[in-house]
């Protein structure tokens, strides 16, 4: 009989020790921590994070709403509208206050020049000297097409070294892309300036091409070559269109934004006209409108164009959500052609 309460009364400290073990390791996995690092994570809570990130300084402007210090930032734009003239419009203002690269896959120095003296004095603008031109050594290029992309992006990287610029602006990706002809290398590219923005604190500001849009239709993420790829990797994107109502009218409008509200949306683009003033080819601007009023009217041929498409994508299986989306219109305007 003893030796039964004996053996029950170990049993009941062993289970007592287990009990306290247990209840300590739950401690530990769930006593508080402010932040840890675990392998190649940082884990900081929601509370560390709020007074960390009140403590930082605001994001800095370079260059209006448009592009804020250390973002990967996109201008797109049709071809001719005057995507080169307005980044170097950004660079020479950026440059007054940093070290800025251009890097130039577009122009010649002699077309270069062209833009930035005036024809009957023959006086060439002064820019800053923080604004370097960046321009490929074509004789010492010895690679293949398929290896350009990865030659290209080594040496933008080596420039920005070498040179401790804190801004740099790509003219142009699509030019890249185009060489390289993967999706791939150019996912490649878009990860190797996400990550020398973050290694170096670099502001980055790349140039792409739109893909073959309806000029009814508002201007959309979608409407940035190879979007779905590049799009997720940006900070900001803004884009350059024609107005129908005048050719020599530009509106530049936003697209994406982190580090503000929506300044130049569908309802306030900002209206321009290139002129040359004191040597330098710029927009100037001249007002703000509603992106629709500078929007190809639609015909009613259009219209029916329009209605046969929603249909179709109906028939596939998309949404009128999605439908909208694609086309570039209200959800309202969908729902109510898809009826016709």
């Amino acid at each position: 009989m003893s030796e039964t309460i004996t053996h029950t009364v170990v049993a009941t400290e062993v289970e007592a020790k287990d009990m306290v073990k247990k209840t300590a390791v739950a401690h530990r996995r769930n006593r508080f921590f402010s932040e840890k690092e675990i392998g190649m994570f940082k884990v900081k809570s929601a509370n560390k994070t709020l007074t960390d990130a009140a403590a930082m300084k605001e994001p800095i402007k370079l260059y209006d709403e448009l592009w804020y210090e250390d973002e990967l930032c996109c201008l797109f734009a049709d071809s001719n509208v005057g995507k080169s003239i307005y980044a170097v419009q950004i660079a020479n203002e950026v440059a007054k206050t940093q070290k800025v690269l251009y890097f130039d896959f577009e122009l010649s120095e002699q077309q270069f020049l062209k833009r930035y003296k005036d024809d009957k004095t023959k006086l060439r603008y002064k820019f800053p000297n923080n604004l370097y031109r960046v321009y490929m050594n074509r004789l010492k290029v010895h690679c293949k097409a398929d290896e350009l992309a990865d030659k290209i992006m080594e040496g933008i990287e080596k420039c920005v070294r070498d040179t401790n610029a804190k801004a740099i602006i790509i003219d142009n990706l699509t030019w890249i892309i185009s060489n390289a002809k993967s999706v791939q290398i150019a996912s490649e590219l878009m990860k190797r300036l996400t990550a020398l923005k973050h290694k170096e604190n670099l502001s980055i500001l790349i140039l792409a091409h739109t893909t073959k849009r309806n000029m009814s239709k508002p201007i959309t993420q979608n409407d940035l070559g190879g979007s779905k790829m590049i799009f997720n990797f940006l900070d900001a994107a803004f884009s350059i269109g024609v107005s129908a109502k005048d050719p020599n009218v530009r509106f530049i409008k936003q697209v994406k934004v982190r580090s503000s509200d929506f300044k130049y949306n569908e309802s306030n683009v900002m209206l321009c006209e290139i002129e040359k003033k004191d040597s330098f080819l710029q927009f100037v601007t001249v007002g703000y409108d509603e992106e629709s009023e500078h929007l190809k009217k639609r015909k009613d041929d259009d219209k029916q164009q329009i209605i046969a498409d929603i249909k179709l994508m109906q028939a596939e299986g998309k949404s009128i959500r999605q439908i909208a989306t694609e086309l570039g219109m209200s959800h309202a305007t969908v729902a109510r052609w898809a009826k016709k």
